[in-house]
C-alpha cells in the first residue's frame, strides 16, 4: 500500500537532513563510478536548494525526501528526487512524481540519471526514455502525453 505524503517547500533547517539523505541514497552509485566527494555533494545540494523549486516530502509527519521541479518554456527539469530507503518500492515515488508534476501538465519532463544506477528502471516505468548521455549521466525524457 502506498503511504500518504505531503509536499511542502523546503526551509534552511531541511538542508542538513536532505544532504544526509542524498548521500545515503547516492553513495554506493557514486562510489561505483569514483565520484563520491562529500564537499562536491554538499555543493551540488546547496546549488539546487531553492524553496521555489525544491519540495520536501513528508510521510507520517517526518521529512522523508525531496523532489525538485524547474519549469522551462518547453519542459520541466527534475532533480534531487530522494526518498528514504524505507519508503522505496512501495509506490510512493510514482505518487510523489505525479503530484509534483501535476502543475506542469502539458510539458515534457527531463532528468539526468547516474549511469548504471538501478533507479533507471523506475524512470522507464514512469514513461521516460533515454535520449542521450553525458560522461557520468544518462539523459531521460518523458514526452508530453
Amino acid at each position: 500500500m502506498t503511504p500518504g505524503f505531503r509536499l511542502r517547500p523546503v526551509g534552511e533547517a531541511d538542508f542538513a537532513p536532505l544532504l544526509d539523505l542524498s548521500i545515503r541514497v547516492l553513495r554506493a552509485d557514486l562510489d561505483r563510478v569514483g565520484r563520491f566527494d562529500p564537499a562536491r555533494r554538499a555543493g551540488r545540494m546547496r546549488a539546487v536548494f531553492d524553496p521555489a523549486t525544491l519540495a520536501g516530502i513528508e510521510v507520517e509527519g517526518a521529512l522523508s525526501g525531496c523532489i525538485g521541479c524547474v519549469p522551462h518554456a518547453d519542459h520541466v527539469e527534475l532533480h534531487s528526487f530522494y526518498l528514504e530507503p524505507a519508503w522505496q518500492g512501495r509506490g510512493l515515488g510514482a505518487a510523489v512524481l505525479a503530484a509534483a508534476l501535476a502543475p506542469h501538465a502539458g510539458l515534457a519532463v527531463r532528468i539526468e540519471v547516474l549511469k548504471g544506477a538501478p533507479v533507471h528502471r523506475f524512470w522507464e516505468r514512469q514513461g521516460f526514455v533515454r535520449t542521450g548521455e553525458q560522461d557520468f549521466d544518462w539523459l531521460y525524457e518523458r514526452p508530453v502525453p
